[in-house]
């Protein structure tokens, strides 16, 4: 197959407006030179792109995969562009760090933010994972550091602890389940809950430790952060499932009640995992060392 960026973003623009005449002005095109090039792309695809109509066009099946394909070759781009910046602009290293929704949302911005200061000449791109994955990729080699809530039996990796939190019972203040100090897992399943996001790693832990009941978890809707999980339940909308350290001190017009969890899995602790802590590079050792450091909190 013979065609190029120009010949995608060309597709892109004609997809997007509908009509081959806006879409080659879009692309800076003439339209007999857009029409060309799109017939010499489908000629190189072995398919139709487009339904070609009086008033426009409209894309066929393949115009439709072609497109959601494309659009994510483009991000990608901006995604590649966006990592080498720095480079560009002084930054002598990088480091890839996968680490769990936990994590990602309760500790480490802060802990970032203290790192990238002392070290300016650093850049860090952070990726959500689950930790089974992210044990993976480490043990493969395809990322140096992870901040992980479980391992992996079998995968040589190397931990090292990094934070101490526990999940807990969130409720709305009114709930009768708040006037308890600890509760099991099997007694809140009848009640609705409020999750975060499917793929998330907690979303997976809590649906699977619900299915390990032989149950099915009531979700009544699922949101983006932990803020927003506390939010609804102090609302009243449902139940929640969240590591203590992400439960706000203050802020919340209708704080949630913490109630205990008396499950041996409740206890989340954190771990930094590394393939091999002697074999870093020296951004990535340096990321570790802070990571690692014991803080009072």
């Amino acid at each position: 197959m013979r065609y190029n960026l120009t010949d995608l973003r060309l597709f892109v623009a004609v997809a997007e407006a509908s009509n081959l005449t806006r879409g080659a002005e879009r692309a800076h095109l003439a339209p007999s030179s857009a029409s060309h090039r799109l017939q010499q792309l489908e000629g190189a695809l072995g398919t139709a792109l487009f339904i070609r109509r009086a008033r426009g066009v409209e894309l066929t099946r393949a115009g439709e995969a072609l497109l959601r394909h494309a659009r994510q070759v483009f991000a990608q781009l901006e995604q590649m562009h966006a990592d080498l910046a720095p480079f560009a602009a002084g930054v002598r290293g990088h480091v890839t760090l996968w680490a769990n929704t936990h994590a990602t949302h309760s500790f480490l911005p802060d802990d970032l933010a203290e790192f990238l200061r002392a070290n300016p000449q650093v850049s860090v791109t952070l990726e959500e994972r689950t930790s089974p994955e992210i044990v993976m990729a480490v043990a493969r080699g395809e990322v140096e550091v992870g901040v992980v809530a479980e391992t992996v039996e079998g995968a040589e990796v190397e931990m090292t602890p990094y934070r101490a939190d526990r999940l807990v019972l969130i409720t709305p203040a009114t709930h009768p389940l708040a006037a308890k100090a600890s509760t099991r897992f099997a007694e809140v399943l009848d009640h609705p809950f409020v999750m975060l996001h499917a793929g998330s790693a907690i979303h997976t832990f809590t649906m699977n430790a619900a299915a390990a009941l032989g149950r099915h978890l009531n979700v009544r809707i699922q949101v983006r952060s932990f803020e927003a999980v506390c939010r609804m339940v102090g609302a009243g909308v449902g139940l929640g499932l969240v590591p203590k350290s992400a439960v706000p001190k203050g802020g919340l017009r209708e704080p949630p009640t913490v109630v205990e969890l008396d499950e041996s899995w409740a206890q989340r602790d954190l771990q930094i995992c590394v393939r091999q802590r002697a074999a870093l590079s020296g951004f990535a050792a340096a990321l570790v060392e802070n990571l690692s450091r014991p803080r009072h909190e």
